[in-house]
Protein backbone atom coordinates (compact mmCIF):
# COMPACT_ATOMS: atom_id res chain seq x y z
CA UNK A 1 0.00 0.00 0.00
CA UNK A 2 1.36 3.09 -0.83
CA UNK A 3 1.09 6.53 0.80
CA UNK A 4 -0.92 9.04 -1.05
CA UNK A 5 0.47 13.21 -0.76
CA UNK A 6 -3.34 14.38 -0.43
CA UNK A 7 -3.03 17.66 1.76
CA UNK A 8 -5.16 17.54 5.23
CA UNK A 9 -6.53 19.81 6.90
CA UNK A 10 -7.27 20.21 10.51
CA UNK A 11 -7.70 16.80 11.08
CA UNK A 12 -10.26 16.12 8.18
CA UNK A 13 -9.40 15.16 4.23
CA UNK A 14 -9.03 18.05 1.87
CA UNK A 15 -12.14 16.62 -0.05
CA UNK A 16 -13.88 16.29 3.19
CA UNK A 17 -15.52 13.79 2.22
CA UNK A 18 -17.86 11.82 4.64
CA UNK A 19 -17.61 7.49 4.72
CA UNK A 20 -20.27 5.95 3.96
CA UNK A 21 -22.19 5.07 6.78
CA UNK A 22 -20.79 8.96 8.01
CA UNK A 23 -23.10 11.94 8.60
CA UNK A 24 -21.96 15.51 9.18
CA UNK A 25 -19.23 16.39 11.04
CA UNK A 26 -19.95 20.27 12.07
CA UNK A 27 -20.67 18.99 15.58
CA UNK A 28 -17.33 20.15 17.42
CA UNK A 29 -17.70 17.74 20.53
CA UNK A 30 -16.85 14.95 17.88
CA UNK A 31 -13.68 15.41 17.71
CA UNK A 32 -13.17 14.69 14.32
CA UNK A 33 -15.22 11.31 14.37
CA UNK A 34 -18.83 11.41 12.63
CA UNK A 35 -21.81 11.61 15.04
CA UNK A 36 -22.24 7.66 14.00
CA UNK A 37 -18.89 6.20 14.70
CA UNK A 38 -19.49 7.89 17.95
CA UNK A 39 -22.65 6.19 18.78
CA UNK A 40 -21.64 3.16 17.34
CA UNK A 41 -18.78 3.18 20.17
CA UNK A 42 -21.03 3.97 22.52
CA UNK A 43 -22.83 0.93 21.78
CA UNK A 44 -19.52 -0.75 22.49
CA UNK A 45 -17.82 -1.56 19.13
CA UNK A 46 -17.58 -0.32 15.43
CA UNK A 47 -19.84 -2.26 13.27
CA UNK A 48 -17.76 -4.02 9.92
CA UNK A 49 -21.25 -5.19 8.62
CA UNK A 50 -21.49 -3.47 5.33
CA UNK A 51 -17.82 -1.66 5.44
CA UNK A 52 -15.51 -1.22 3.53
CA UNK A 53 -12.65 -2.67 5.69
CA UNK A 54 -8.30 -1.97 5.59
CA UNK A 55 -6.64 -4.59 7.58
CA UNK A 56 -3.42 -3.73 8.72
CA UNK A 57 -0.48 -5.69 11.08
CA UNK A 58 2.65 -5.86 12.70
CA UNK A 59 5.23 -7.51 12.62
CA UNK A 60 7.56 -7.56 15.45
CA UNK A 61 10.25 -9.54 17.28
CA UNK A 62 8.45 -10.19 20.85
CA UNK A 63 5.24 -11.55 18.85
CA UNK A 64 4.41 -15.19 19.28
CA UNK A 65 1.78 -14.70 16.73
CA UNK A 66 1.73 -16.40 13.34
CA UNK A 67 3.61 -15.05 9.89
CA UNK A 68 1.70 -11.52 9.32
CA UNK A 69 0.67 -13.10 5.72
CA UNK A 70 -1.05 -16.27 7.54
CA UNK A 71 -2.32 -14.28 9.91
CA UNK A 72 -3.97 -11.17 7.78
CA UNK A 73 -5.48 -14.21 5.57
CA UNK A 74 -7.72 -15.25 8.89
CA UNK A 75 -8.33 -11.47 9.86
CA UNK A 76 -10.11 -11.15 6.13
CA UNK A 77 -12.15 -14.04 7.04
CA UNK A 78 -13.20 -13.07 10.12
CA UNK A 79 -14.00 -9.49 8.57
CA UNK A 80 -16.13 -11.54 5.60
CA UNK A 81 -17.99 -13.11 8.00
CA UNK A 82 -18.29 -9.81 9.87
CA UNK A 83 -20.23 -8.95 6.90
CA UNK A 84 -17.62 -6.48 5.78
CA UNK A 85 -15.89 -6.13 2.06
CA UNK A 86 -11.90 -5.95 2.95
CA UNK A 87 -10.41 -3.24 0.18
CA UNK A 88 -6.56 -3.35 1.15
CA UNK A 89 -4.14 -5.04 3.64
CA UNK A 90 -0.61 -3.66 4.74
CA UNK A 91 1.92 -5.10 7.60
CA UNK A 92 4.38 -2.66 9.36
CA UNK A 93 7.90 -4.35 10.80
CA UNK A 94 9.26 -2.80 13.62
CA UNK A 95 11.07 -3.42 16.63
CA UNK A 96 8.26 -3.12 19.59
CA UNK A 97 4.85 -1.41 19.12
CA UNK A 98 4.47 1.95 19.86
CA UNK A 99 2.97 3.15 23.12
CA UNK A 100 0.88 5.21 21.85
CA UNK A 101 -0.81 4.67 18.73
CA UNK A 102 0.53 0.48 18.41
CA UNK A 103 2.34 1.34 14.46
CA UNK A 104 4.65 4.41 14.12
CA UNK A 105 4.30 7.52 13.25
CA UNK A 106 4.69 6.85 9.11
CA UNK A 107 2.68 3.94 8.92
CA UNK A 108 -0.38 5.83 10.98
CA UNK A 109 0.17 9.04 8.18
CA UNK A 110 0.22 6.37 5.66
CA UNK A 111 -2.90 4.63 7.10
CA UNK A 112 -4.72 8.21 7.25
CA UNK A 113 -4.10 9.08 3.41
CA UNK A 114 -5.42 5.71 2.70
CA UNK A 115 -8.46 6.32 3.47
CA UNK A 116 -9.01 8.88 0.46
CA UNK A 117 -7.00 5.96 -2.21
CA UNK A 118 -8.52 3.48 -1.83
CA UNK A 119 -10.66 4.66 0.73
CA UNK A 120 -12.19 2.39 3.18
CA UNK A 121 -15.04 3.17 6.35
CA UNK A 122 -13.28 0.94 9.08
CA UNK A 123 -9.29 -0.08 10.02
CA UNK A 124 -9.40 -3.43 11.61
CA UNK A 125 -5.96 -4.18 13.29
CA UNK A 126 -4.78 -7.91 13.74
CA UNK A 127 -3.73 -7.67 17.50
CA UNK A 128 -5.28 -6.46 20.46
CA UNK A 129 -5.10 -2.59 21.18
CA UNK A 130 -4.99 -1.12 24.28
CA UNK A 131 -7.40 1.66 24.91
CA UNK A 132 -5.19 4.21 24.65
CA UNK A 133 -4.15 3.03 21.08
CA UNK A 134 -7.12 2.33 19.87
CA UNK A 135 -8.34 6.40 20.07
CA UNK A 136 -5.25 8.12 18.78
CA UNK A 137 -5.39 5.28 16.11
CA UNK A 138 -8.29 6.75 15.27
CA UNK A 139 -7.74 10.50 15.65
CA UNK A 140 -4.32 9.73 13.35
CA UNK A 141 -6.59 8.22 10.60
CA UNK A 142 -10.20 10.01 11.05
CA UNK A 143 -11.83 6.94 11.46
CA UNK A 144 -13.20 4.68 13.46
CA UNK A 145 -10.50 1.50 14.81
CA UNK A 146 -11.19 -2.09 15.15
CA UNK A 147 -8.78 -4.71 16.85
CA UNK A 148 -8.86 -8.29 16.50
CA UNK A 149 -10.57 -9.02 19.44
CA UNK A 150 -13.35 -6.38 19.21
CA UNK A 151 -14.08 -7.65 15.67
CA UNK A 152 -14.31 -11.85 17.16
CA UNK A 153 -16.72 -9.97 20.09
CA UNK A 154 -19.01 -7.94 16.94
CA UNK A 155 -19.01 -11.48 15.19
CA UNK A 156 -20.42 -13.38 18.22
CA UNK A 157 -22.76 -10.86 18.60
CA UNK A 158 -23.98 -12.16 15.17
CA UNK A 159 -24.32 -14.92 15.77
CA UNK A 160 -26.11 -15.05 19.26
CA UNK A 161 -29.34 -16.09 18.67
CA UNK A 162 -30.88 -17.51 22.31
CA UNK A 163 -31.16 -15.95 25.01
CA UNK A 164 -27.86 -17.71 26.74
CA UNK A 165 -25.83 -16.67 23.74
CA UNK A 166 -27.03 -13.20 23.57
CA UNK A 167 -26.10 -12.96 27.67
CA UNK A 168 -22.67 -13.98 27.45
CA UNK A 169 -22.01 -12.09 23.89
CA UNK A 170 -23.60 -8.92 26.13
CA UNK A 171 -21.16 -9.45 29.06
CA UNK A 172 -18.07 -9.62 27.15
CA UNK A 173 -19.20 -6.62 24.75
CA UNK A 174 -19.28 -4.30 27.73
CA UNK A 175 -16.30 -5.70 29.89
CA UNK A 176 -14.49 -5.04 26.48
CA UNK A 177 -15.68 -1.69 26.60
CA UNK A 178 -15.79 -0.37 30.30
CA UNK A 179 -11.93 -0.02 30.13
CA UNK A 180 -12.84 2.31 26.84
CA UNK A 181 -15.42 4.39 28.21
CA UNK A 182 -12.64 7.44 28.84
CA UNK A 183 -11.13 7.60 25.71
CA UNK A 184 -14.21 7.05 23.43
CA UNK A 185 -15.97 9.53 25.44
CA UNK A 186 -13.91 12.46 26.14
CA UNK A 187 -16.34 14.58 24.41
CA UNK A 188 -19.14 13.72 27.28
CA UNK A 189 -16.54 14.56 30.32
CA UNK A 190 -18.83 17.66 31.55
CA UNK A 191 -20.54 18.19 35.00
CA UNK A 192 -24.08 16.82 35.79
CA UNK A 193 -25.80 16.69 38.82
CA UNK A 194 -27.73 18.54 40.77
CA UNK A 195 -31.37 18.72 41.24
CA UNK A 196 -33.22 16.06 39.25
CA UNK A 197 -30.21 15.03 37.74
CA UNK A 198 -29.70 11.33 37.79
CA UNK A 199 -26.03 11.16 39.01
CA UNK A 200 -24.54 13.13 42.37
CA UNK A 201 -23.94 16.66 42.82
CA UNK A 202 -20.95 17.52 39.95
CA UNK A 203 -20.88 13.84 37.92
CA UNK A 204 -18.85 13.76 35.30
CA UNK A 205 -21.17 11.91 32.26
CA UNK A 206 -18.45 9.44 31.69
CA UNK A 207 -18.32 8.68 35.61
CA UNK A 208 -22.39 8.12 35.22
CA UNK A 209 -21.97 6.24 32.22
CA UNK A 210 -18.95 4.09 33.57
CA UNK A 211 -21.21 3.48 36.56
CA UNK A 212 -24.27 2.28 34.60
CA UNK A 213 -22.41 0.13 32.60
CA UNK A 214 -20.53 -2.03 35.75
CA UNK A 215 -24.40 -1.83 37.18
CA UNK A 216 -25.45 -3.57 33.92
CA UNK A 217 -22.30 -5.90 34.17
CA UNK A 218 -23.50 -7.44 37.66
CA UNK A 219 -26.80 -8.33 36.27
CA UNK A 220 -25.73 -9.42 33.67
CA UNK A 221 -23.67 -11.90 35.88
CA UNK A 222 -26.38 -12.55 37.76
CA UNK A 223 -28.46 -13.63 34.86
CA UNK A 224 -25.97 -15.98 33.81
CA UNK A 225 -24.89 -17.76 37.30
CA UNK A 226 -29.16 -18.97 37.13
CA UNK A 227 -27.96 -19.83 33.15
CA UNK A 228 -24.91 -22.03 34.50
CA UNK A 229 -27.22 -23.52 37.18
CA UNK A 230 -29.87 -24.69 34.96
CA UNK A 231 -27.71 -25.70 32.86
CA UNK A 232 -25.77 -28.18 35.60
CA UNK A 233 -29.23 -29.33 35.97
CA UNK A 234 -29.77 -30.36 32.81
CA UNK A 235 -26.13 -31.84 32.42
CA UNK A 236 -26.28 -34.12 35.59
CA UNK A 237 -30.07 -35.59 34.43
CA UNK A 238 -28.83 -35.68 30.37
CA UNK A 239 -25.81 -37.69 31.50
CA UNK A 240 -26.71 -40.19 34.13
CA UNK A 241 -25.54 -43.01 33.33
CA UNK A 242 -22.98 -42.11 30.26
CA UNK A 243 -20.08 -40.83 29.67
CA UNK A 244 -20.09 -37.39 28.85
CA UNK A 245 -17.97 -36.89 25.40
CA UNK A 246 -17.12 -33.09 24.25
CA UNK A 247 -16.01 -32.06 20.69
CA UNK A 248 -13.60 -28.96 20.85
CA UNK A 249 -11.53 -27.33 18.48
CA UNK A 250 -10.54 -25.07 15.98
CA UNK A 251 -13.52 -23.04 14.55
CA UNK A 252 -14.31 -24.23 11.17
CA UNK A 253 -12.72 -27.12 12.18
CA UNK A 254 -15.83 -29.45 11.24
CA UNK A 255 -17.08 -30.22 14.59
CA UNK A 256 -20.54 -29.91 14.07
CA UNK A 257 -20.27 -31.69 10.91
CA UNK A 258 -18.47 -34.46 12.74
CA UNK A 259 -21.64 -34.49 15.35
CA UNK A 260 -24.16 -34.67 12.70
CA UNK A 261 -22.34 -37.90 11.03
CA UNK A 262 -21.93 -39.30 14.91
CA UNK A 263 -25.51 -38.69 16.13
CA UNK A 264 -27.76 -37.78 13.24
CA UNK A 265 -28.02 -34.10 15.41
CA UNK A 266 -28.94 -31.58 12.68
CA UNK A 267 -26.40 -29.52 13.86
CA UNK A 268 -26.17 -26.20 12.14
CA UNK A 269 -22.88 -27.35 10.03
CA UNK A 270 -21.71 -24.55 7.81
CA UNK A 271 -18.57 -23.50 5.94
CA UNK A 272 -18.10 -20.44 8.55
CA UNK A 273 -16.23 -19.09 11.49
CA UNK A 274 -18.47 -19.55 14.24
CA UNK A 275 -21.23 -21.43 13.20
CA UNK A 276 -22.13 -22.51 16.56
CA UNK A 277 -22.08 -20.50 19.80
CA UNK A 278 -24.95 -23.26 21.90
CA UNK A 279 -23.63 -26.34 23.39
CA UNK A 280 -26.03 -29.32 21.28
CA UNK A 281 -25.87 -32.59 23.30
CA UNK A 282 -27.27 -35.90 21.76
CA UNK A 283 -26.71 -39.30 22.11
CA UNK A 284 -23.47 -41.33 20.53
CA UNK A 285 -24.01 -45.21 20.24
CA UNK A 286 -20.71 -47.03 20.67
CA UNK A 287 -19.49 -50.97 19.43
CA UNK A 288 -20.96 -53.06 21.93
CA UNK A 289 -24.19 -51.51 22.21
CA UNK A 290 -22.99 -48.44 24.81
CA UNK A 291 -23.88 -45.01 24.49
CA UNK A 292 -22.58 -42.12 25.17
CA UNK A 293 -23.39 -37.93 25.58
CA UNK A 294 -21.73 -36.13 22.96
CA UNK A 295 -21.50 -32.31 23.35
CA UNK A 296 -20.37 -29.62 20.47
CA UNK A 297 -19.46 -26.59 21.75
CA UNK A 298 -18.22 -23.17 20.36
CA UNK A 299 -15.05 -23.02 18.29
CA UNK A 300 -11.79 -21.29 19.15
CA UNK A 301 -9.42 -19.14 17.59
CA UNK A 302 -6.15 -17.44 18.09
CA UNK A 303 -6.17 -14.52 20.41
CA UNK A 304 -9.43 -15.56 21.20
CA UNK A 305 -10.22 -12.26 23.70
CA UNK A 306 -10.28 -13.41 27.19
CA UNK A 307 -13.69 -11.09 27.78
CA UNK A 308 -15.55 -13.87 25.80
CA UNK A 309 -13.58 -16.86 27.27
CA UNK A 310 -14.90 -15.67 30.81
CA UNK A 311 -18.51 -14.73 29.44
CA UNK A 312 -18.58 -17.82 27.70
CA UNK A 313 -17.80 -20.24 30.95
CA UNK A 314 -21.53 -21.08 31.30
CA UNK A 315 -21.59 -22.59 27.66
CA UNK A 316 -17.90 -24.02 28.61
CA UNK A 317 -18.82 -25.84 31.35
CA UNK A 318 -19.39 -29.12 29.12
CA UNK A 319 -15.47 -29.47 28.85
CA UNK A 320 -15.11 -29.32 32.75
CA UNK A 321 -17.55 -31.94 33.46
CA UNK A 322 -16.21 -34.34 30.28
CA UNK A 323 -15.28 -37.63 30.96
CA UNK A 324 -13.21 -37.21 26.98
CA UNK A 325 -12.65 -34.75 24.77
CA UNK A 326 -12.44 -35.07 20.99
CA UNK A 327 -10.12 -32.16 19.82
CA UNK A 328 -11.06 -31.69 16.00
CA UNK A 329 -8.22 -30.65 14.21
CA UNK A 330 -8.86 -29.29 10.13
CA UNK A 331 -6.19 -31.72 9.57
CA UNK A 332 -5.77 -30.24 5.49
CA UNK A 333 -5.52 -26.29 7.06
CA UNK A 334 -1.74 -25.30 5.99
CA UNK A 335 -1.58 -23.88 9.49
CA UNK A 336 -3.16 -27.24 11.25
CA UNK A 337 -0.22 -27.61 13.77
CA UNK A 338 -0.89 -23.70 15.35
CA UNK A 339 -4.29 -24.43 15.41
CA UNK A 340 -3.85 -27.05 17.50
CA UNK A 341 -1.43 -25.51 20.15
CA UNK A 342 -3.91 -22.57 20.07
CA UNK A 343 -6.50 -24.84 21.07
CA UNK A 344 -4.26 -26.72 23.73
CA UNK A 345 -3.74 -23.30 25.25
CA UNK A 346 -7.02 -22.03 25.56
CA UNK A 347 -7.99 -25.36 27.26
CA UNK A 348 -4.95 -24.93 29.38
CA UNK A 349 -6.56 -21.03 30.65
CA UNK A 350 -10.07 -23.16 30.29
CA UNK A 351 -8.67 -25.79 33.31
CA UNK A 352 -9.03 -28.39 31.20
CA UNK A 353 -5.92 -29.34 30.00
CA UNK A 354 -5.73 -32.38 32.51
CA UNK A 355 -8.41 -33.80 30.93
CA UNK A 356 -8.02 -37.17 28.71
CA UNK A 357 -8.08 -36.40 24.88
CA UNK A 358 -8.04 -37.89 21.61
CA UNK A 359 -7.40 -35.96 18.66
CA UNK A 360 -9.42 -36.35 15.55
CA UNK A 361 -7.65 -35.26 12.57
CA UNK A 362 -10.60 -34.40 10.61
CA UNK A 363 -10.93 -33.39 6.76
CA UNK A 364 -8.64 -36.14 5.12
CA UNK A 365 -10.98 -35.92 2.16
CA UNK A 366 -8.73 -32.61 1.46
CA UNK A 367 -4.87 -34.38 1.83
CA UNK A 368 -3.29 -34.78 -1.29
CA UNK A 369 -2.99 -38.61 -1.71
CA UNK A 370 -0.67 -40.36 0.24
CA UNK A 371 -0.16 -38.04 3.03
CA UNK A 372 -0.70 -39.06 6.19
CA UNK A 373 -2.09 -36.79 8.31
CA UNK A 374 -0.66 -37.97 11.69
CA UNK A 375 2.88 -37.80 9.81
CA UNK A 376 2.63 -34.56 8.79
CA UNK A 377 1.73 -33.60 12.58
CA UNK A 378 4.79 -35.82 14.49
CA UNK A 379 1.64 -37.91 15.71
CA UNK A 380 1.64 -41.59 16.39
CA UNK A 381 -1.62 -43.90 15.72
CA UNK A 382 -1.92 -44.08 18.95
CA UNK A 383 -2.83 -40.10 19.94
CA UNK A 384 -5.41 -39.53 16.97
CA UNK A 385 -7.74 -41.05 14.14
CA UNK A 386 -8.14 -40.30 10.57
CA UNK A 387 -11.57 -39.09 9.57
CA UNK A 388 -13.54 -37.50 7.03
CA UNK A 389 -17.03 -36.16 8.34
CA UNK A 390 -17.99 -35.21 4.73
CA UNK A 391 -17.48 -38.69 3.47
CA UNK A 392 -17.78 -40.69 6.71
CA UNK A 393 -14.29 -42.32 6.21
CA UNK A 394 -12.92 -43.93 9.98
CA UNK A 395 -16.17 -43.00 11.55
CA UNK A 396 -15.89 -46.71 12.63
CA UNK A 397 -12.49 -46.30 13.92
CA UNK A 398 -13.12 -43.62 16.27
CA UNK A 399 -16.33 -44.98 17.98
CA UNK A 400 -14.27 -47.72 18.69
CA UNK A 401 -11.34 -45.93 20.14
CA UNK A 402 -13.86 -44.02 21.96
CA UNK A 403 -15.06 -46.71 23.60
CA UNK A 404 -12.14 -47.79 24.16
CA UNK A 405 -11.12 -44.60 25.99
CA UNK A 406 -13.89 -44.22 27.89
CA UNK A 407 -13.78 -48.05 29.20
CA UNK A 408 -16.08 -49.62 27.39
CA UNK A 409 -13.64 -52.39 26.14
CA UNK A 410 -14.49 -53.06 22.80
CA UNK A 411 -11.51 -55.59 20.14
CA UNK A 412 -11.23 -55.26 16.61
CA UNK A 413 -11.62 -59.01 15.04
CA UNK A 414 -12.06 -60.93 12.32
CA UNK A 415 -14.66 -63.88 12.70
CA UNK A 416 -15.83 -66.22 10.43
CA UNK A 417 -18.40 -68.40 11.18
CA UNK A 418 -20.73 -71.03 9.48
CA UNK A 419 -24.62 -70.33 7.89
CA UNK A 420 -25.79 -72.01 11.28
CA UNK A 421 -24.78 -69.47 13.42
CA UNK A 422 -27.30 -66.23 11.98
CA UNK A 423 -27.75 -65.41 15.74
CA UNK A 424 -24.29 -64.94 16.03
CA UNK A 425 -24.21 -62.21 12.49
CA UNK A 426 -27.14 -61.15 13.92
CA UNK A 427 -26.04 -60.44 17.91
CA UNK A 428 -22.49 -59.19 15.88
CA UNK A 429 -24.93 -56.29 14.01
CA UNK A 430 -26.24 -55.55 17.34
CA UNK A 431 -24.05 -55.53 20.03
CA UNK A 432 -20.83 -54.84 17.94
CA UNK A 433 -19.93 -52.24 15.18
CA UNK A 434 -19.76 -53.68 11.69
CA UNK A 435 -17.30 -52.63 9.24
CA UNK A 436 -17.73 -55.54 6.57
CA UNK A 437 -19.55 -58.58 6.13
CA UNK A 438 -19.09 -61.48 3.09
CA UNK A 439 -20.76 -64.45 2.50
CA UNK A 440 -18.40 -66.95 1.27
CA UNK A 441 -18.93 -70.60 0.02
CA UNK A 442 -18.56 -72.41 3.78
CA UNK A 443 -20.08 -69.29 5.88
CA UNK A 444 -19.85 -65.68 7.10
CA UNK A 445 -16.86 -63.72 7.23
CA UNK A 446 -17.64 -60.68 9.52
CA UNK A 447 -15.06 -57.59 10.34
CA UNK A 448 -15.51 -55.31 12.90
CA UNK A 449 -15.83 -54.16 16.79
CA UNK A 450 -16.92 -56.56 19.04
CA UNK A 451 -17.39 -56.12 23.14
CA UNK A 452 -14.57 -58.41 24.76
CA UNK A 453 -17.47 -60.44 26.68
CA UNK A 454 -19.06 -61.72 23.67
CA UNK A 455 -15.83 -62.75 22.05
CA UNK A 456 -15.84 -66.32 23.96
CA UNK A 457 -18.99 -66.86 22.38
CA UNK A 458 -17.68 -66.69 18.93
CA UNK A 459 -14.84 -68.38 19.35
CA UNK A 460 -16.61 -71.56 20.62
CA UNK A 461 -18.94 -71.37 17.10
CA UNK A 462 -16.56 -70.51 14.97
CA UNK A 463 -12.91 -68.90 14.15
CA UNK A 464 -11.59 -65.39 15.65
CA UNK A 465 -8.65 -63.32 14.48
CA UNK A 466 -7.99 -60.02 17.11
CA UNK A 467 -6.47 -57.19 14.94
CA UNK A 468 -4.25 -54.51 16.17
CA UNK A 469 -6.63 -51.65 17.19
CA UNK A 470 -5.15 -49.22 14.73
CA UNK A 471 -5.37 -51.78 11.31
CA UNK A 472 -8.92 -49.91 10.92
CA UNK A 473 -8.24 -46.29 11.12
CA UNK A 474 -8.21 -45.79 7.03
CA UNK A 475 -11.79 -47.97 6.56
CA UNK A 476 -15.61 -46.18 6.99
Amino acid sequence: MSRQNGSRRNGHHADDELPRAGVSRDDPTLDGLTRDDEIQRRDGLAPARHARVMLAALDWSGSDAWEPDDSLDELTRLAETAGGTVVDRTVQRREHPDPATFFGRGKAAELADARVEPGYDLLVVDSALSPVQQRNLEKRIDGPVLDRPGLIIEIFGQRATTREARLQVELARLEYLLPRLGGAWSHLERQVGGIGARGGPGEKQIELDRRLVRDRIAALKREIAQVRAHRGRIRASRSEGHPLVALVGYTNAGKSSLMNRLTAAGVNAEDKLFATLDPTARRMALPGGGFAVISDTVGFIQNLPPQLIDAFRATLEELEAADLLLHVVDAAHPRAAEQLEAVKAILGELGVGDTPTLLVLNKSDLLPEGLDARTALELTDEEAVVVSAQNGFGLGALRARVARRLGMAVREVEVELPFSEGRLVALFRREGFLIREEHRSRGTRLHGHLPERLIPAFRRAGRVRELEPTVADGWH
